[in-house]
Protein backbone atom coordinates (compact mmCIF):
# COMPACT_ATOMS: atom_id res chain seq x y z
CA UNK A 1 0.00 0.00 0.00
CA UNK A 2 1.41 3.02 -0.78
CA UNK A 3 1.96 5.98 1.45
CA UNK A 4 -0.51 8.47 0.25
CA UNK A 5 -3.23 5.68 0.41
CA UNK A 6 -2.90 5.30 4.07
CA UNK A 7 -5.45 7.52 5.21
CA UNK A 8 -3.46 9.81 8.41
CA UNK A 9 -6.49 10.35 10.82
CA UNK A 10 -8.14 13.49 12.05
CA UNK A 11 -6.78 13.08 15.27
CA UNK A 12 -3.49 12.43 14.65
CA UNK A 13 -3.64 15.44 12.23
CA UNK A 14 -4.44 17.60 15.02
CA UNK A 15 -1.44 16.67 16.96
CA UNK A 16 1.16 17.28 14.48
CA UNK A 17 -0.30 20.72 13.44
CA UNK A 18 -0.35 21.54 17.52
CA UNK A 19 3.57 20.58 17.59
CA UNK A 20 4.14 22.33 14.42
CA UNK A 21 2.57 25.12 15.97
CA UNK A 22 4.83 24.61 18.82
CA UNK A 23 7.60 23.97 16.54
CA UNK A 24 7.17 27.27 14.54
CA UNK A 25 6.60 29.27 17.56
CA UNK A 26 10.43 28.16 18.78
CA UNK A 27 11.67 29.49 15.52
CA UNK A 28 14.65 31.97 15.39
CA UNK A 29 13.05 33.77 12.36
CA UNK A 30 14.11 37.60 13.25
CA UNK A 31 15.55 38.59 9.48
CA UNK A 32 12.29 36.86 7.43
CA UNK A 33 10.12 37.23 10.38
CA UNK A 34 8.27 33.81 8.89
CA UNK A 35 7.93 31.05 11.54
CA UNK A 36 7.61 27.64 10.42
CA UNK A 37 7.15 24.48 12.14
CA UNK A 38 7.85 20.94 10.25
CA UNK A 39 6.60 17.47 12.04
CA UNK A 40 7.65 14.30 10.79
CA UNK A 41 4.74 11.44 12.06
CA UNK A 42 6.19 8.24 12.35
CA UNK A 43 3.91 5.00 12.02
CA UNK A 44 4.94 4.20 15.50
CA UNK A 45 3.52 7.43 16.58
CA UNK A 46 6.68 8.84 17.56
CA UNK A 47 7.02 12.49 16.20
CA UNK A 48 10.06 14.83 15.52
CA UNK A 49 9.87 18.29 15.09
CA UNK A 50 11.95 21.21 13.50
CA UNK A 51 11.70 24.92 12.88
CA UNK A 52 13.52 26.97 10.84
CA UNK A 53 16.78 28.74 12.26
CA UNK A 54 17.92 32.11 10.17
CA UNK A 55 21.17 33.26 9.92
CA UNK A 56 22.66 37.03 9.35
CA UNK A 57 24.01 34.86 6.35
CA UNK A 58 21.11 33.67 4.47
CA UNK A 59 22.47 31.07 2.74
CA UNK A 60 23.44 29.81 6.49
CA UNK A 61 19.59 29.40 7.12
CA UNK A 62 18.16 25.86 7.67
CA UNK A 63 14.58 25.01 7.10
CA UNK A 64 11.97 23.79 9.74
CA UNK A 65 11.92 20.45 7.17
CA UNK A 66 15.07 20.26 6.72
CA UNK A 67 15.89 20.80 10.60
CA UNK A 68 13.36 17.98 11.75
CA UNK A 69 15.00 15.55 8.91
CA UNK A 70 18.48 16.30 10.28
CA UNK A 71 16.93 15.72 14.03
CA UNK A 72 15.44 12.50 13.59
CA UNK A 73 18.19 11.30 11.69
CA UNK A 74 20.34 12.24 14.51
CA UNK A 75 18.24 10.44 16.70
CA UNK A 76 18.70 6.96 15.08
CA UNK A 77 15.29 7.25 13.10
CA UNK A 78 14.95 5.37 10.40
CA UNK A 79 13.22 7.57 8.12
CA UNK A 80 11.41 4.78 6.40
CA UNK A 81 9.12 4.43 9.52
CA UNK A 82 7.64 8.44 8.49
CA UNK A 83 4.26 7.96 7.55
CA UNK A 84 3.99 11.93 6.89
CA UNK A 85 5.38 15.56 6.77
CA UNK A 86 3.16 18.29 8.53
CA UNK A 87 4.28 21.98 8.73
CA UNK A 88 2.64 24.96 9.78
CA UNK A 89 3.06 29.06 9.12
CA UNK A 90 0.89 31.15 10.82
CA UNK A 91 -1.41 33.81 8.66
CA UNK A 92 -4.18 32.66 6.25
CA UNK A 93 -1.83 31.40 3.38
CA UNK A 94 -0.77 27.44 3.12
CA UNK A 95 2.73 27.30 1.51
CA UNK A 96 4.93 24.24 0.09
CA UNK A 97 8.08 23.83 0.96
CA UNK A 98 11.39 25.16 -0.78
CA UNK A 99 13.15 24.03 -3.45
CA UNK A 100 15.79 22.93 -0.78
CA UNK A 101 14.03 21.08 0.81
CA UNK A 102 11.94 19.52 -1.90
CA UNK A 103 15.49 18.19 -2.52
CA UNK A 104 16.27 16.98 0.88
CA UNK A 105 13.07 15.17 1.46
CA UNK A 106 13.61 13.61 -1.82
CA UNK A 107 16.99 12.09 -0.73
CA UNK A 108 15.21 10.43 1.91
CA UNK A 109 11.55 9.95 1.30
CA UNK A 110 9.42 8.09 -1.40
CA UNK A 111 7.85 9.89 -3.97
CA UNK A 112 4.47 9.04 -2.99
CA UNK A 113 5.30 10.33 1.04
CA UNK A 114 2.72 12.74 1.85
CA UNK A 115 3.29 16.50 2.75
CA UNK A 116 0.55 18.25 4.68
CA UNK A 117 1.38 22.05 4.90
CA UNK A 118 -1.22 23.49 7.37
CA UNK A 119 -1.91 27.27 8.56
CA UNK A 120 -4.44 29.02 10.45
CA UNK A 121 -7.28 28.74 8.21
CA UNK A 122 -6.72 25.90 6.44
CA UNK A 123 -4.74 22.73 4.51
CA UNK A 124 -3.28 21.29 1.46
CA UNK A 125 -1.76 17.68 0.99
CA UNK A 126 0.84 17.61 -2.08
CA UNK A 127 3.07 14.03 -2.41
CA UNK A 128 6.42 14.46 -2.63
CA UNK A 129 6.42 13.25 -6.34
CA UNK A 130 4.01 16.32 -6.75
CA UNK A 131 6.49 18.81 -5.04
CA UNK A 132 9.56 17.95 -7.02
CA UNK A 133 8.53 16.09 -10.08
CA UNK A 134 12.12 15.66 -11.89
CA UNK A 135 14.44 15.26 -8.46
CA UNK A 136 18.06 14.25 -8.44
CA UNK A 137 18.14 10.74 -7.52
CA UNK A 138 21.15 9.16 -5.83
CA UNK A 139 24.47 9.71 -8.21
CA UNK A 140 26.24 7.15 -9.50
CA UNK A 141 29.54 8.22 -11.32
CA UNK A 142 30.13 6.39 -14.85
CA UNK A 143 33.67 5.30 -15.83
CA UNK A 144 33.34 8.19 -18.19
CA UNK A 145 32.28 10.49 -15.72
CA UNK A 146 35.29 9.45 -13.58
CA UNK A 147 37.72 9.94 -16.15
CA UNK A 148 36.46 13.50 -17.72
Amino acid sequence: MSKQSSAVSQAALEQAHGQARQAAARAHAPYSKFPVGAVLQFSTGDLVLGCNVENASYGLTNCAERTAVYSALAQGKSLADVENIVIYTPGKTVYSPCGACRQVLAEFFSLDTPFISTCDVGEKTWTLGELLPSAFSTFEATADQISS
